[in-house]
């Protein structure tokens, strides 16, 4: 019994280490953006079902296909070996891995996991089923069952420590490493167990079940017909897709934090501990009535919007996915077959599994303009909360047959009148509505209290990255983080190169604000990762204008920032900057890769030697002041703190520091006299670099 667990417990564990762990690998050369991660967990569940589907084909007794997997897990060492060898470590890519900006990312990420880790990760997913299926044959007098309690455990804490423990202790490449060890010491537990089972006898009675239709006696297959299979489809697939709709809602249009995915997880794992345990952790009388309460609370939290706070968003969104979850596996465990069935069973939960992860990844995106497939979610779980009541034959009192599925019924209407009012308002409150991979960008009219000025805002999820005045007389003014007592208008307006034809570059275009400060001879190069900002900043129909408005010469380069700089420096192109403006960390979910210390010395490379480094850093959930300061200190940069406190009309509250490697640049009146007194009284964490960053310590 230890080796099993033992076995199954790693192999558990490593599976979600890796996850995390990849996804902030490869995370910068995508932009850092959340969809990453959605993608990242669509593959590996994709993945999961082929590894169960090929547990379910090794674990067929009598046959020898013992040898196979022998043969792969050998493959899989050699792999790594090989690719330690050219890379870092075993899993993570080398540099030139680094996609092309015109490539389609989904597709990029997809070839880069399958290279790094498609085949270790293949095996660890077959392994829980695999060794549930080898031990009922060793004892079939035993349930196998809590087994699969015991992976999920293992798959809790590999997601949970990641952040806590190996995040901040280990860097990136050590982390690859120390995971390719484990793997070592798994394969070498499965192995030992293929090869016992591959010279144990069948036994008979095994035999003659296996050769009837779904492995299993006659009876055992008529009893399970193709509308059960469809049941664990269903219910497993309800549960993937609101757990992924939930976190891409959270992180983008609550608030738009990474890391804010293991929560959602967590949870989502933990029903899976708790219903597989035994059925006295779920009670349906208990968790429909609880998923009506959720309901009702998520009605409340989309009415209110952000006047409600952050904190109770993501509680009520949470407690939703925990009650749903509850429900389907809970009734999953319910409607679970005899042992005999046990890899079919896992195999098809892991299909409802993949099939959630490809509707929310692929299907979504291209049917809904907005992040609305958390709404079809609510209405999934309610349908089947009703069909599951409806079905139920046991003989119960009228009352509470009544009050069984009349909740139900309740739910499921109500949470149709909320998605079709959530979809309707989404739609007319947005000029402008459209999706990618990149996330929601929205064009909305800015209400503003004690003004009638109308305002073009440009939306990202929740955060405005820019607006402009409709007023012809007010159209040109520089607006929101950028007006002239900004940190990036005191760089552009005071620097000694004004109206010398300044070379300004800017990583994040927004509606192109400071284009407002362009003179003639100037050059103002945006680099920007999202299309859809680019075609919105440039639109002739009226809304953002500051880039055909500037008088100094507009570039846009596609892809993210720091590729685009590198590739500049390698065909022997510094950009020579008098400014170089960071306006990418206005939104909760910061590039990471943008502020840390390789960054930073690209930048510096473009920098001209009287050039100005101005790095926007207002965010509601970072102290990223805790991030630059040690920066500055690293490279002996000369840095002023300018906080702008906005009129809520013309301008936002702003948070700037700017860097200069000339002492005299940044001494004059025009930045001493708004710049904070004491640059010293804030505080300063640990050096960020490619293999080190954990937002998690800078939380506010």
């Amino acid at each position: 019994m230890a080796y099993f667990i033992t076995s199954i417990f790693l192999s558990a564990f490593l599976i979600f280490q890796i996850q995390p762990l990849i996804a902030k690998y490869i995370l910068p050369w995508f932009g850092g953006s959340p969809a990453v991660w959605s993608t990242v967990q669509m593959f590996f569940q994709i993945l999961l079902t082929g590894g169960y589907a090929y547990a379910t084909w090794v674990s067929h007794p009598g046959r020898g296909r013992e040898k196979w997997h022998l043969v792969l897990l050998g493959i899989s060492i050699g792999a790594l070996i090989i690719l330690a060898w050219n890379w870092r470590s075993p899993i993570t890519p080398d540099v030139a891995w680094k996609p092309a900006p015109e490539s389609p990312p989904v597709l990029e990420i997809i070839k880069l996991l399958t290279i790094s880790v498609g085949i270790p990760y293949f095996l660890l997913a077959s392994n829980s089923p695999l060794m549930q299926a080898w031990f009922h044959r060793l004892f079939p007098e035993r349930s196998a069952y809590q087994l699969y309690a015991i992976s999920n455990v293992g798959s809790l804490l590999g997601l949970i420590t990641y952040p806590l423990l190996v995040e901040p202790l280990l860097t990136l490449p050590n982390q690859g490493w120390m995971w390719s060890l484990f793997y070592l010491g798994f394969a070498g537990l499965a192995a030992w167990g293929a090869f016992r089972i591959w010279r144990l006898e069948p036994d008979p009675m095994t035999l003659k079940a296996s050769a009837q239709p779904g492995g299993s006696s006659s009876q055992e297959a008529i009893s399970i017909r193709w509308p059960r299979y469809i049941l664990w489809i269903a219910l497993a697939a309800t549960a993937s897709l609101l757990l992924l709709a939930i976190t891409s809602h959270i992180t983008q249009e609550v608030a738009v934090i990474p890391f804010l995915w293991v929560l959602p997880l967590t949870l989502y794992l933990t029903t899976f501990i708790l219903a597989f345990s035994g059925e006295r952790w779920y009670s349906r009388q208990f968790f429909i009535p609880l998923l009506f309460l959720a309901t009702i609370l998520v009605i409340l939290a989309t009415i209110l919007g952000q006047s409600l706070a952050i904190i109770w968003q993501i509680t009520i969104y949470n407690l939703f996915l925990f009650a749903a979850c509850m429900i389907c596996h809970g009734e999953l465990y319910r409607v679970r077959p005899p042992a005999t069935h046990l890899t079919l069973f896992y195999f098809l939960v892991s299909v409802g599994g993949a099939l959630g992860g490809i509707f929310t990844t692929f299907i979504a995106p291209l049917i809904f303009r907005a992040y609305w497939e958390l709404f079809a979610g609510i209405v999934l779980v309610w349908m089947l909360s009703l069909f599951l009541t409806l079905n139920q034959r046991q003989p119960e009192p009228r009352w509470r047959l009544i009050l069984n599925r009349g909740i139900p019924i309740s739910g499921l209407c109500l949470t149709i009148i909320l998605t079709i009012q959530y979809i309707r308002s989404d739609i007319s409150d947005a000029i402008v509505l459209e999706r990618n991979f990149y996330g929601v960008v929205r064009v909305k009219e800015l209400e503003s209290e004690g003004s009638s000025a109308k305002r073009y805002a440009l939306v990202h999820g929740i955060t405005i990255h820019g607006f402009q005045f409709a007023d012809p007389d007010r159209r040109k003014l520089p607006t929101a983080y950028f007006t002239e007592t900004s940190g990036g208008g005191l760089a552009i307006s005071n620097h000694p190169r004004r109206s010398q034809g300044l070379r300004v570059g800017i990583l994040g275009l927004g509606v192109g604000t400071l284009a407002a400060y362009g003179q003639e001879g100037d050059i103002y190069r945006f680099y920007e990762i999202n299309p859809a900002v680019i075609d919105l900043s440039q639109e002739t129909d009226g809304h953002f204008s500051y880039l055909t408005d500037s008088r100094a010469k507009i570039e846009i380069v596609l892809g993210d920032a720091r590729l685009s700089l590198e590739r500049e420096l390698a065909a022997n192109q510094p950009q020579q900057y008098d400014i170089l403006v960071l306006d990418v960390f206005s939104s909760d979910s910061i590039p990471v890769h943008l502020l840390n210390r390789e960054a930073f010395d690209l930048y510096l490379k473009h920098l001209s030697t009287s050039g100005i480094l101005a790095v926007h850093i207002t965010n509601r959930h970072l102290d990223l002041i805790q991030v630059v300061l040690p920066l500055a200190d690293y490279f002996g940069l000369e840095r002023v703190v300018i906080s702008d406190p906005g009129d809520f009309e013309r301008s936002f509250p702003s948070l700037w520091v700017l860097l200069s490697r000339d002492p005299n640049l940044l001494a004059t009146p025009a930045f001493t006299e708004r710049a904070s007194k004491d640059v010293n009284a804030f505080p300063a964490g640990r050096l960020w670099t490619d293999d080190y960053s954990n937002l998690i310590q800078i939380l506010k």
